[in-house]
């Protein structure tokens, strides 16, 4: 259970590591303006000048606009940041856009999956940004060291399992993935959000939703039976074989598709000629040049109509080129065009920051509730041991956060998860240790390698390539 103290601040600050981060703007948006605030102060801390200039800018001024001047700040200095924060949101990218381009870039060149958070591509991101969190959470344990990190930072579940062994901090992990994945069947069987109960149980971007009930009444058979129309309900669920899913006897969460069809992946990688890192540096950069211009010529609401565009395509585009070999980029800029940009008054808080909120409103006994979060596993998953992070269900109150039972996942889940944990596992001690060697290990026990050979190749070129990053690796 993650114990954390009452909060007992004069004021209840929140702190950002990735401050200037491209959805930034968005969230600080919907926080005040959906009424779900409950800060008196936010800082974001951002040392790259550029994001602080352009996304980080944005966010401040979008506060002053919506009648919160000086709440929010940005800083590149982590004890100011820091100092005095009960909370801490974590969501940084070390390497930039261009380190998850040759992540991906390396694992495919070779037919392998290169996703951000999973296989080879996960791999790479996890050593690169292990030690750089570690280095935060012993400044947050100095500045703070009451504060609770919550943690974005992919690969999630990875990260949150690294600083709940060596951290030194209390932390807890939180993915919009399942949530969201709950909320679509939800919408998929017309069920009002209270009258659903589920099983839910995995580990972060690898869980599958065992039991769906609406008003008591199980439903999990008839989203089985009905997922080739589930499928045309939600493009997220079109990726996997229908049949396929029946056979296991689970819902999918999305990121399992990368596990149970690679090579189409990479097939469609290919077809696209594209792959989604390289769309989201485009994107990026696009957006943050346009914001720059819009400050320089007129005021946040010009900056607003440019962010709002792009931040959409970048949403409408998601996952598109992995499952379905085209971005429909062009059908996404036609469409927000026409719909023009969102009201900087009006939105609603969601996503990731959503499912944070809601820990945080827990945790300071606002509002105890049940959220999935990626936590210590106890005795919640049983074939898993107690200091494995798991992402499962839990109850978050004022006295911490509980892990619950979780429903049982089918035999062949349970044998990927096992799998895939002990990637996991091995991963965070050749980080902490920095032992290359071990790290070849970890990477050859993911069941999207190919075996050591493959790893030591994967790991060769990852290190030369990431050069400074990766250095520590010996």
């Amino acid at each position: 259970m993650l114990k954390v103290p009452a909060v007992k601040l004069p004021t209840l600050k929140l702190a950002v590591l990735g401050g200037g981060g491209v959805r930034m703007p968005a969230f600080v948006r919907a926080l005040l303006s959906s009424g779900a605030n409950i800060f008196d102060e936010i800082s974001l801390f951002e040392p790259d000048p550029v994001r602080r200039q352009t996304t980080g800018r944005l966010a401040v001024e979008i506060a002053g606009y919506l009648g919160y001047p000086g709440m929010v700040s940005i800083t590149a200095d982590p004890e100011e940041a820091f100092s005095g924060t009960a909370f801490v949101f974590s969501a940084i990218r070390v390497g930039g856009d261009q380190g998850r381009v040759v992540d991906e870039q390396v694992a495919l060149s070779r037919g392998l999956v290169g996703q951000e958070t999973t296989g080879a591509g996960g791999a790479a991101m996890a050593l690169r940004t292990i030690p750089v969190v570690l280095s935060y959470c012993e400044l947050l344990a100095r500045y703070s060291p009451g504060a609770v990190l919550i943690n974005f930072t992919n690969p999630a579940g990875i990260i949150t399992q690294a600083i709940s062994l060596h951290g030194g901090v209390r932390a807890v992990g939180v993915c919009d993935t399942p949530n969201g994945a709950l909320e679509r069947l939800g919408d998929f069987l017309g069920a009002e959000p209270e009258s659903v109960s589920f099983a839910y149980s995995g580990l972060n971007h690898l869980g599958w939703i065992s039991s769906f009930s609406v008003e008591g009444e199980e439903r999990i058979d008839e989203l089985l039976r009905r997922y080739e129309d589930l499928q045309r309900f939600d493009h997220r669920f079109a990726a996997f074989d229908a049949d396929m899913v029946r056979r296991v006897g689970a819902v999918p969460t999305e990121y399992v598709f990368y596990y149970y069809d690679s090579r189409r992946y990479v097939q469609d990688v290919a077809r696209a000629g594209t792959s989604r890192g390289q769309d989201v540096v485009r994107l990026n950069e696009e957006l943050l040049g346009g914001i720059a211009r819009a400050f320089e010529k007129g005021d946040v609401e010009d900056a607003w109509s440019t962010y709002s565009l792009l931040l959409g395509v970048r949403r409408d585009t998601y996952m598109r080129t992995d499952t379905e070999g085209d971005n429909h980029q062009q059908q996404a800029r036609t469409r927000r065009a026409a719909e023009g940009p969102a009201p900087i008054d009006r939105a609603e808080m969601g996503g990731y920051e959503g499912v944070a909120l809601k820990v945080i409103a827990g945790l300071s006994s606002r509002k105890p509730s049940k959220v999935i979060v990626n936590t210590t596993n106890g005795s919640s998953v049983p074939f898993l041991r107690p200091d494995d992070v798991v992402e499962v269900p839990a109850y978050v109150h004022g006295g911490g956060l509980e892990p619950l039972a979780a429903g049982p996942l089918p035999r062949s889940a349970r044998g990927l998860v096992s799998e895939v944990k002990e990637y996991e596992r091995t991963l965070v001690q050749a980080a902490v240790t920095g032992d290359a060697g071990l790290a070849e290990v970890a990477l050859s026990l993911n069941p999207l390698v190919p075996g050591i050979s493959a790893a030591r190749e994967l790991l060769d070129e990852y290190r030369e390539r990431h050069g400074a990053d990766l250095a520590y690796l010996k």
